[in-house]
């Protein structure tokens, strides 16, 4: 599991943890004597009310994210609903490792060139507008890494993604895939964008693909930068 030693140090100067309960049961070790608040996934707003009415008592209160929490984290629901809720308190944003990042890492180096973030999770943005970047993106010949792809129930949204960027780019082009990044049962697979959708592939996965340069080198995915070799 990648973990900064700010955010190691940022916990443990906690008094109270406030999180997801699958992403605090990541940081077991570091809870001892700590007040644990936990609760299940789609609570993010009562989560970070009680963070906030913790730390506006006096308390220092740790909010948890997965990877980074000002991508697609806690940190900027933390902000507004601060302002909502007229409270005024010291907010330190701990920067972590992203899942972008970190499945790039895994997968080779896909990102050495411009890229994009898109989560294909419909909750809270209509698809239309997420369609719309998705053809943005394609059409700029951009490497995309994507979030929330596919659950159990909403399967179109990844194959919809698929058809998209093979209007811009070949079948051919690398794709890769990690899954349960930092746990036991990990997962990485290099496929190809005419391919990859035969993958297993669920929330917990970030799907990159790549560009028109992007290739495959020694069996990792690479996106050149440019340089004169």
């Amino acid at each position: 599991m990648d973990r900064t030693h700010r955010a190691e140090a940022a916990i443990a100067a906690s008094d109270a943890i406030v999180g997801y309960r699958s992403y605090i049961e990541m940081i077991a070790d570091l809870l001892n004597g700590k007040n644990v608040i936990a609760s299940a996934m789609l609570q993010e707003t009562a989560r970070c009310e009680e963070a906030l009415r913790l730390a506006d008592s006096g308390k220092v209160v740790a909010l948890i994210s997965s990877g980074d929490p000002g991508v697609y984290g806690m940190a900027g629901l933390a902000i507004e609903q601060a302002a909502a809720l007229d409270i005024h308190i010291a907010i330190e944003i701990v920067p972590g490792v992203s899942a972008a990042g970190c499945a790039a890492a895994h997968l080779g180096a896909p990102l050495m060139l411009d890229y994009a973030t898109i989560s294909l999770s419909d909750l809270l943005v209509p698809w239309e507008q997420i369609a719309n970047r998705l053809k943005a993106v394609a059409q700029a010949d951009m490497v995309v890494a994507l979030y929330n792809p596919r659950s159990h129930r909403r399967v179109r949204q990844l194959e919809e993604a698929a058809r998209i960027f093979l209007q811009h780019r070949g079948a051919s082009t690398p794709v890769g895939i990690a899954t349960a990044l930092g746990l036991e049962n990990e997962r990485l697979v290099h496929s190809t964008l005419g391919a990859f959708l035969e993958e297993e592939i669920g929330m917990r996965s970030v799907v990159i693909i790549g560009n028109s340069t992007t290739r495959m080198i020694s069996g990792r995915m690479v996106t050149p930068r440019g340089y004169k070799l």
